[in-house]
């Protein structure tokens, strides 16, 4: 019988409680080998995503829940909405189901779909002490760990506890009263010690024994590390610090204030009068369990996450001397949040930060209990009395004292029922507050759904504004359609598509040329019509080895609407499930694998066949140099995300009339990797390379770094270039237009001559004056300067003089100052809208050469992705090249060919069965111990920077395919 077969049974016997058919399924899984996946989901929609466990939980079905925990299920296996079996039981009422899903160590704290654990989804008061008892053992559990790890010495388990958004007491102690400060200076172990008085280790407190972890310390060493820190502990606090910083507001931008840091506490005020004063202090924070992060390219800023995850930005003046300035920020930051670490409880932290009241609700809270306890005391004490007085012989002397212990205990009560009373007003008060924080996170939703229309009438408004001189464009993207770039279904996080999305540029002038672009345009054997593009109709070309007789100039189908698919409406779905085990709609993606978007870089090949036909090494590497600009330039405007490839996938591309043959193959998986590897017809030039896209989180934006190094040879002259691509950055992931900026050095080396040319692509800064620009030099050997390389990467290169270059940018940089004048906008500031397009292109410095420009794209490229001609060419299939190609080629992958056609449920199943199908693939190779074989590519030293890299092992072009895998 199949496997979904019994796995549909499975889930029926699970739900009707047929525990010895459940008992037969499982045992014939061990008897005939049978693959039965016993977490297998149920697909019905009633219960979709549920497993055997849920339904036998969910209809108290105990006995199969025990069949099935004793079998290996996933206790802690989450269903589409992210609750657990022990959601479901808890839910139900099933109290012995809870308590047997315990004893298999069912964690009680998983969040699901509606931000619920399963205590809150249950009003039964056993199940919900069951719970909570279960939480205490776990958290018990977590602290043995860290007192065991600081035993030990392991510092990295030491770590990983203490870095946990729900971290053990680092003050949790043994039975002998022992903190892992004191177990980890007993046992002489160093980095577990300053691990954890960094952490926020108090090294004052005091054990059954009424010894410190200094008098437990045998080292001397660590006795003066512990001495240090024990010094600070009983110290009334830490230094002040204070001065003028730059502050970012959402809505503000930046801005100047004065802040203080004081006793674990940063504020802000807006001028140094109002901090000597005590005046209008626009906000504080507690830098309890607050750290520091910086951007190595930036001197300047830095950002402040606190212990509630916001994130402050920060900026120090470019005036005086930036780094040192900003390491006494920083260090000052770090001290205080040690300090505040080590002494601040979470009532303190919750005390409110805005300035307007001062004092905790909890800590009166914990004044009046006590006062209640001493009133109780002295209740004890008058009770004891009377029953003393009572047993006094001298009646006489009884009466005056019964009478004063009556005094006594009724002035008692008066002075608790008065704590109760301020109690009781306290607790109205705090009624108010809470109404007061609903009516502000109600104001705040309210603005933010303001916002985003406001950004959306933005674009409508501008694209209107410049209607009239723009070519025809995709649709402006929102937010919405960011997220298919951060996940696919797999589990880690997608990140190709990063390096896929390009930025929403306004800065094109198709109607400006010069007399100089004639003599730069290539042979005709090289190119189309159409120009330096390479692109047109070569009906009289003869027919391409892969079966291409003349080229489509548009897709099947046009583009889907992503307006009838909101990615809110999916993740509000998934609160509390891993953002990298989402799957996301095929609508957000385009009809093509990332191995093509790679092959886009051959888009521009005639420069490689213009640096061919040169004889001057410097006029090579102008060509080599825009060929690595120009890598980039097809992404412009290029909303969708491509396909993550399979591992195993490959491509291949043949155009004589560009003159070279392309091969790639995705040779990791985890982590995604992607080798090429490109040929000319004529053997004159070699191009290779690998792609590894690494991601950074910086809050409002996503940073996508693309690792590998990329390598062109040129025989005739016998050198060979390498370089790396710049990095690329998401804006607005939350709110506003989503836009994207190239930037970072680019590196081009000719490991012949040593000459190397040197481009930055330029950050945006402020007023998005510096959008898509791309700088630099050619330099000799010994670091002269050659020429001088500017332009857009998003539309033309121009070379000149460095010496005029170098006088043009004084005389620019002149006037920007003049125009700035006494304002205070000389910050670079980061900004948090999409910059607004400049009046002009690329301003042309007179004597100037150029040496690229790209080619218009198709008037029908808004309706098909905003394709370029050459990327309409990539999936194209013909009936006479299934023979030819091999099955692993993307052109025969069924949810891009779908999608393609425009069958959009066709492609979103497809696209999951390829997933699971690869998935399983995984599992039973790391069964059966095979290793996955990898066919055109294997790992070597890069031959001329000695690198580790992705070398081509020859041997595709012989066409014998007959041991590659069914991938589809």
């Amino acid at each position: 019988m199949e496997p979904g077969r019994l796995e549909e049974q499975l889930l029926i016997c699970a739900q009707e409680g047929n525990c010895s058919r459940v008992q037969r399924l499982l045992q014939s899984r061990v008897d005939q080998s049978i693959s039965l996946n016993i977490n297998c989901r149920s697909r019905s929609k009633a219960s979709a995503g549920w497993t055997p466990l849920h339904l036998a939980c969910y209809f108290g079905h105990k006995d199969v829940v025990e069949e099935l925990l004793k079998a290996g299920a996933d206790v802690n296996v989450q269903n589409n909405m992210g609750d657990t079996p022990l959601h479901k039981a808890a839910a139900t009422g099933r109290k012995a189901v809870v308590l047997l899903l315990l004893r298999y160590d069912a964690c009680a704290n998983i969040i699901n779909g509606t931000a619920q654990i399963p205590k809150d989804v249950t009003e039964d008061d056993e199940i919900i002490t069951m719970l909570e008892a279960a939480e205490r053992r776990e958290e018990r559990r977590q602290e043995e760990k860290l007192l065991e790890a600081a035993r030990e010495g392991d510092v990295s388990t030491l770590s990983k506890l203490l870095g946990r958004r729900q971290a053990p007491d680092i003050h949790c102690k043994d039975l002998v009263g022992n903190t892992p400060l004191h177990c980890a200076a007993y046992r002489g172990q160093k980095q577990c010690v300053l691990k954890l008085l960094k952490s926020g280790a108090n090294s004052s407190i005091r054990n059954k024994n009424d010894q410190t972890a200094y008098d437990l310390a045998r080292d001397d060493e660590l006795r003066q590390i512990l001495a240090a820190y024990y010094k600070k502990d009983v110290s009334n606090g830490v230094q002040r610090f204070e001065g003028p910083l730059w502050k970012s507001s959402r809505f503000l931008g930046w801005r100047s204030h004065w802040i203080v840091i004081e006793d674990g506490t940063i504020s802000w005020y807006p001028r140094r009068a109002d901090a000597v004063a005590g005046v209008r202090k626009q906000g504080c924070k507690t830098l309890t369990q607050a750290y520091c992060m910086v951007k190595p390219w930036d001197n300047c800023f830095f950002t402040l996450r606190c212990f509630d995850d916001t994130v402050h930005c920060f900026k120090v003046s470019s005036k005086t001397d930036s780094v040192a300035t900003r390491k006494k920020w920083l260090d000052a930051l770090e001290e205080h949040s040690a300090y505040s670490t080590r002494h601040c409880t979470q009532e303190q932290i919750m005390v409110d930060e805005e300035g307007g009241d001062s004092m905790a609700m909890g800590s009166l809270t914990h004044a009046l209990q006590a006062a209640s306890a001493c009133q109780q005391k002295l209740e004890s004490e008058v009770s004891i009395f009377l029953s003393m007085v009572k047993n006094e012989e001298n009646h006489a002397l009884a009466a005056p004292l019964l009478l004063k212990a009556k005094e006594t205990s009724e002035l008692s009560s008066e002075v608790c029922a008065a704590l109760h009373l301020c109690l009781e007003m306290l607790s109205k008060q705090e009624e108010v507050w809470s109404l007061r924080l609903e009516q502000e996170v109600g104001k705040n939703k309210a603005l933010t759904e303001a916002l985003q229309t406001l950004a959306s009438e933005r674009d409508e408004l501008k694209q209107s504004l410049f209607k009239g001189r723009r070519s025809p464009t995709l649709s402006t993207l929102t937010e919405d359609d960011f997220y298919d770039a951060l996940s696919e279904s797999e589990s880690e996080l997608s990140v190709s598509g990063f390096l896929s999305v390009a930025s929403h540029s306004c800065e094109e002038d198709e109607g400006r040329d010069t007399p100089l672009s004639s003599s730069l345009r290539c042979p005709s054997t090289l190119r189309g019509p159409t120009g330096m593009s390479g692109e047109g109709s070569h009906g009289n070309q003869p027919a391409q080895c892969n079966g291409v007789k003349k080229r489509r100039n548009s897709l099947p189908a046009p583009m889907f609407s992503k307006n009838d698919v909101s990615i809110w409406s999916i993740l509000k779905k998934c609160i509390g499930m891993e953002l990298s085990k989402i799957t996301m709609p095929v609508a957000f993606n385009e009809p093509l694998s990332f191995l093509q978007r790679l092959t886009e870089y051959m888009e521009h090949t005639y420069l490689i066949h213009q640096a061919n036909t040169s004889s001057d090494s410097v006029e090579r590497m102008k060509c080599v140099a825009a060929f690595a600009v120009s890598a980039v330039a097809s992404q412009w405007e290029r909303t969708g995300k491509p396909f993550n490839p399979l591992l195993g996938e490959t491509y291949e591309l043949i155009r004589e009339d560009l003159g070279f043959r392309w091969i790639s193959e995705q040779v990791s998986h985890h982590p995604p990797v992607s080798a090429f590897y490109a040929e000319g017809l004529e053997e004159d030039f070699v191009f290779h390379g690998s792609i590894y896209p690494k991601l950074k989180f910086w809050g409002k934006s996503v940073e996508a770094e693309p690792k590998g190094v990329m390598t062109l040879e040129l025989p005739k002259y016998n050198e060979a270039y390498t370089w790396t691509n710049p990095t690329c950055c998401v804006h607005n992931i939350i709110v506003g237009q989503l836009w994207i900026e190239q930037y970072g050095n680019v590196e081009v080396i000719n490991h012949k001559t040593g000459e190397k040319c040197c481009l930055t692509f330029k950050p945006c800064g402020i007023f998005g004056k510096e959008l898509h620009k791309v700088e630099g030099y050619i330099l000799d050997k010994s670091k002269k300067k050659l020429c001088a390389i500017y332009g857009k990467w998003t539309e033309c290169l121009y070379t000149v003089d460095p010496n005029t270059f170098d006088v043009h940018k004084k005389a620019e940089k002149k006037n920007a100052e003049e125009k700035k004048g006494n304002k205070q906008s000389n910050v670079n500031e980061e900004p948090e809208e999409m910059p607004l397009p400049d009046a002009e292109t690329v301003q042309v410095i007179p004597s100037s050469e150029l040496i690229w420009r790209i080619a218009p794209r198709p008037e029908n490229s808004a309706k098909f992705y905003a394709f370029t001609t050459f990327a309409m060419h990539l999936n194209e299939l013909e009936k006479g090249m299934e023979g030819v190609l091999p099955p692993t080629d993307c052109r025969l992958r069924p949810d891009i060919r779908a999608m393609e056609n425009g069958d959009i449920d066709l492609a979103s199943a497809e696209k999951k069965r390829l997933e699971e199908k690869q998935r399983l693939a995984r599992k039973n190779r790391a069964k059966s111990d095979d290793e996955w074989k990898i066919r055109w590519f294997h790992q070597g030293p890069n031959p001329h920077n000695k690198a580790q890299d992705w070398l081509y092992s020859k041997g595709y072009w012989d066409r014998n395919y007959t041991q590659l895998p069914d991938i589809y």
